[in-house]
C-alpha cells in the first residue's frame, strides 16, 4: 500500500528517535568480553555521579566524601578479599545533561586494604569538573557502559548510578537499559529522595536491571554515605546478598 506525503512525513516521526537512539547505543556499544585471565577481577565496577543541577556544591561534596569513606571502611575491604580474585577495577564518571559526562578515574585495580584506601582518599577530594545541567541518565548510562571496552577481564560488570532525579534530556531511558542489559551488564541505583519521594519506583521500573540487580534508597544527600557504603557492599560481595 502506498503512503501519502502525510502518512510518510507521521510514520518518519515515529521511527526517527528508535533511529537515534540505536545510533548512539552502537556508538558507545563495547565489545564482547575477553576470555578471564591473570589480569581478570572479581568485578569491574563503574560508578556514574549526579552533578546536575538539583545538585549543589554541598550535596555534591557529601556524595563524593561519602563514595570515599566507603571504600575506606573494612567491611569493603574484606568483601574484595573474599573474592575468587581478590580485587575489582573501579572507573568513575560524572555526568549531567546530555553534552555534560566526563570520566574522573579511569580504570583502577583495587587488590588490597592500602589500595582501597588510596581510592577512597582520591575519590573523598575529587572536584567537581563538569557544567551543571539536565538530567540524562540515559546518556550517563551509555556512557557508562562505554567505559567497559578498556576494562579488565571481569567476572561481573556494573553500572552504579546515583540520582536524585528523573531522566528530563537526551535518549529515553528505558531503552537504554534494556540495550545494555543485553550486553550481560547489571545497572544499580542509588535514589536520593530529598525532590522525589516516589524516585525508587521510577528507578525500578525504567533504570535498573540485569543480574541481581537493586535500587537502594538514601533518605536524602546526607544519607548518602551509608546507602551507597551497603551499596558498594552488596555489589562487590555479588548477587544474593541483601
Amino acid at each position: 500500500m502506498q503512503m501519502t506525503g502525510t502518512s510518510q512525513r507521521r510514520n518518519a516521526g515515529r521511527i526517527r528517535p528508535v533511529v537515534v537512539l540505536t545510533l548512539l547505543f552502537l556508538l558507545f556499544r563495547p565489545p564482547s568480553p575477553v576470555p578471564a585471565d591473570d589480569a581478570s577481577v572479581d568485578l569491574a565496577l563503574v560508578l556514574a555521579i549526579d552533578c546536575s543541577f538539583s545538585v549543589d556544591a554541598r550535596e555534591f561534596a557529601l556524595q563524593m566524601a561519602g563514595l570515599g569513606r566507603a571504600f575506606m571502611r573494612p567491611e569493603v575491604k574484606q568483601a574484595i578479599r573474599h573474592g575468587s580474585r581478590q580485587r575489582i577495577a573501579v572507573a568513575a564518571v560524572q555526568w549531567s545533561d546530555e553534552n555534560n559526562q566526563t570520566v574522573i578515574l579511569p580504570w583502577t585495580i583495587v587488590s588490597g586494604d592500602a589500595d582501597a584506601d588510596e581510592l577512597g582518599m582520591i575519590l573523598s577530594h575529587m572536584p567537581r569538573r563538569l557544567s551543571q545541567g539536565g538530567t540524562s541518565i540515559s546518556t550517563a548510562l551509555l556512557v557508562s557502559n562505554a567505559l567497559f571496552a578498556t576494562a579488565p577481564p571481569a567476572e561481573r560488570r556494573v553500572i552504579d548510578v546515583s540520582s536524585d532525579g528523573r531522566n528530563n534530556i537526551g535518549p529515553p531511558v528505558r531503552p537504554v537499559r534494556d540495550m545494555i542489559v543485553t550486553e550481560g551488564v547489571t545497572i544499580n541505583g542509588l535514589t536520593i529522595l530529598n525532590e522525589w519521594p516516589a524516585l525508587e519506583s521510577y528507578f525500578t521500573a525504567h533504570v535498573v536491571g540485569g543480574a541481581g540487580h537493586f535500587v537502594m534508597p538514601a533518605r536524602d544527600f546526607d544519607d548518602y554515605a551509608e546507602a551507597i557504603y551497603r551499596k558498594l557492599l552488596r555489589e562487590i560481595t555479588g548477587p544474593g546478598v541483601s
